[in-house]
């Protein structure tokens, strides 16, 4: 990551613990200034007024309102609209709409449409258009066409975005706004793109072209480059592409997608100065980008639970969705800046999967209740109506195609909504939280960048880096611990036990953090293929992995890779455990402990897992992948007791969140589970006796 990335990214997030009476303790949290930390959560619903007659639109607003919702979100795709031919604005209609939305009481989320440029601009400037590696440029019919990387396209984005500002901007009717629409990182290779690549090569090596040939490596295979005009896009696609390079264009590719949104959010910012502004970001955690906008006020997601995957618990599993999918986004997106919301989310069957079944009744109330469980502000729906043309035909809404009827989702959501509205009379402080529970606090440290310089030298087909952060991310979950996924930003000391797993690429200043923050009482967990490589991507000159030789005292032996149908089995308190994606034998310091040891292989014996105190803290070294994530689990269990973290012990598809004085309790799995509610609390909505699909919320 370069330090310009760097300085984007916001990790602001204090937690500070304040002691409360009756065992409870209160974390001292950023609070928001958009929200009142007092309704508990907002939820609103899309609506595009451009798609129906207009003598439906109050007929439409007068149902939302009926049914809770207290938000609606307009003009998400609405360029041609908005901007019928080129400068020529009519934002009439949107007026109309917005005074509806006004008359039953709901705010408006505003958008800025640059996800579906208008066919004129496309017609009379193809320059604008997207280009992918294989030379196909895109065209119009589709949306998210147009190539960020034009400087004509983004001039264009920002007058129509600049008029949209100047009409809406001081406008008390609308609440925020939204960029684009689940923007994601281009990977264009239109001429622009290409012409922009060199410049930020230019910029991040002081047009010192011998500094980038180093950074590269480019004395391997003769790539040495004499000038930067000589370097093109990398072609990804091609097997033994210098991956140093693929790196630098990756993060150039980010930085594209952040910068556009950064700009638009400035732009808007001159004239909305009581107004939000976020995106609502896909969370793809590996593309970069998600945090690298820092004008923005808080940070949106996107989360699609069930269209015909099978991450589900038990036969009809693929109808209730991953058990950590929403947590994981809740997780990843609230450290960012203490605040994040929920843009859009599942109202019911959707359009565009593999397969497209029906969810299990429930299963999107239990959405709704994971998403707030995390600390959300807001949930927002896609959508309200079910469209009669186009390419989401087949995707519900909140009410079918007959414009009036409620569909079984959207009855989900109004019993959400009334639950909510109960629940604000029992109002505490977001961070009121039990002792035991802040007691687990837990980081995973993340960046982006480990993930890109893996899967170009993967060295074992069967490696999956976000596979191996889920064995210790789920075993969090079923620790009941709240979890923070943070940048090298955040300030370690506030987490008694911080965990970074493969994190390949480093150097001497974060090893010297860490190695600060286990001396002074932090307890740190590195697990295999951890700093390996600078942050280039290049083996520095000295023993392989010495990099952390200071902290954990280990040397690397060698590594090992297994065939997947022949794995080999580690050893740790008489139990074994399979493995084959990567495995390290260590040669430990003489103060270290040893955890587990190689089996059944010629270094039978060698260590695998480590543990060494070091000042006042601890590290544990986990030189291993296992298959199943049973070995994490047991590490982290004997790690949390030595620590005397207290521990809970749920199975998967269970989690337990705390927030405002409430307990949620969620049910994934494919079995009712009972919870055991403290005798000194009260149960506000469901029984302990919690069926597939359900939500048990108690007060403390």
């Amino acid at each position: 990551m370069t330090e310009n990335m760097k300085s984007k990214i916001l990790t602001v997030f204090c937690a500070g613990i304040l002691a409360l009476s009756g065992g409870m303790q209160s974390a001292k949290a950023q609070t928001s200034s958009w929200f009142n930390d007092k309704d508990l959560t907002l939820t609103g619903v899309y609506y595009y007024p451009e798609h129906w007659d207009e003598s439906q639109w109050e007929r439409d607003f007068k149902k939302m309102h009926e049914l809770g919702f207290e938000f609606t979100h307009f003009a998400e795709f609405a360029w041609a609209q908005l901007e019928p031919e080129e400068g020529r604005y009519d934002f009439s209609w949107l007026d109309k709409a917005v005074a509806l939305a006004a008359k039953y009481d709901l705010k408006v989320i505003m958008c800025t449409s640059t996800a579906t440029p208008p066919v004129w601009m496309s017609r009379k400037y193809p320059e604008i258009l997207l280009k992918n590696e294989d030379g196909t440029v895109l065209d119009h019919g589709a949306r998210q066409h147009a190539s960020f990387a034009s400087p004509l396209y983004r001039e264009l984005s920002y007058k129509m975005i600049e008029k949209l500002a100047q009409h809406y901007g001081s406008d008390s009717r609308i609440v925020g706004w939204q960029l684009d629409n689940e923007p994601a990182v281009q990977f264009d290779y239109n001429p622009k793109a290409e012409l922009a690549f060199r410049d930020y090569l230019r910029t991040k090596y002081n047009h010192d072209i011998q500094l980038l040939n180093d950074a590269w490596g480019t004395a391997f295979w003769s790539e040495a480059y004499s000038s930067f005009d000589e370097i093109t896009l990398p072609k990804r696609v091609q097997m033994f592409m210098n991956h140093h390079q693929i790196l630098d264009y990756r993060r150039f590719a980010a930085a594209q997608t952040n910068d556009f949104l950064n700009e638009q959010c400035l732009l808007i910012r001159k004239y909305a100065k009581n107004q939000w502004i976020t995106t609502n970001y896909i969370p793809n955690y590996d593309e970069g980008h998600i945090g690298g906008s820092p004008a923005l006020d808080f940070q949106s997601y996107t989360r699609y639970m069930v269209y015909g995957d099978n991450e589900g618990i038990g036969r009809r599993g693929y109808r209730v969705g991953n058990p950590l999918r929403i947590a994981w986004a809740n997780d990843f997106f609230r450290p960012i800046q203490g605040t994040y919301g929920v843009m859009e989310l599942q109202p019911g069957q959707v359009n565009w999967g593999g397969i497209n079944p029906q969810p299990l009744p429930g299963a999107v109330r239990l959405w709704m209740w994971s998403v707030f469980a995390g600390g959300s502000d807001f949930i927002c729906t896609y959508r309200y109506r079910q469209p009669l043309y186009g390419t989401e035909q087949y995707h519900y809404g909140i009410v079918g195609t007959d414009g009036v009827s409620v569909t079984p989702g959207g009855r989900e959501y109004e019993t959400f909504i009334k639950e909510i509205k109960e629940l604000r009379k029992h109002y505490a402080p977001r961070e009121t939280k039990p002792a035991d529970y802040l007691a687990r606090h837990t980081a995973i440290l993340f960046n982006h960048e480990n993930s890109w310089s893996i899967e170009r030298q993967k060295q074992n087909r069967t490696w999956d880096t976000f596979a191996h952060i889920e064995k210790y991310y789920r075993t969090l979950k079923s620790f009941g611990a709240p979890v923070d996924f943070i940048s090298e930003q955040k300030e370690l000391t506030e987490y008694p036990v911080v965990i970074a797993p493969a994190y390949q690429l480093a150097d001497k200043a974060l090893v010297d953090r860490w190695i600060a923050y286990v001396k002074n009482g932090g307890n740190l967990v590195l697990t295999c293929r951890t700093a390996q490589k600078d942050r280039y991507g290049r083996l520095p000159e000295a023993p392989f992995g010495s990099m952390v030789t200071p902290l954990t005292g280990n040397e690397m032996n060698f590594y090992d890779l297994l065939l997947p149908e022949n794995p080999g089995t580690v050893v740790m308190n008489g139990k074994e455990y399979t493995w084959n994606t990567w495995g390290e034998i260590l040669i430990p310091a003489s103060d270290a402990q040893v955890w587990a040891t190689y089996t059944r292989e010629f270094y039978e014996g060698g260590p695998a897992v480590t543990f060494r105190k070091l000042g006042k803290g601890t590290v544990t070294y986990v030189g291993v992948d296992s298959h199943n994530g049973a070995l994490e689990k047991d590490i982290l269990k004997k790690l949390y007791a030595q620590l005397q973290i207290p521990v809970m012990d749920l199975p998967y598809g269970v989690t337990l969140e705390y927030r405002n004085g409430l307990g949620i309790v969620l049910n994934y799995s494919d079995r009712p589970y009972t919870f055991n509610v403290p005798e000194v609390s009260k149960v506000l909505v469901g029984t302990e006796e919690i069926p597939t699909a359900g939500v048990l919320v108690f007060s403390m």
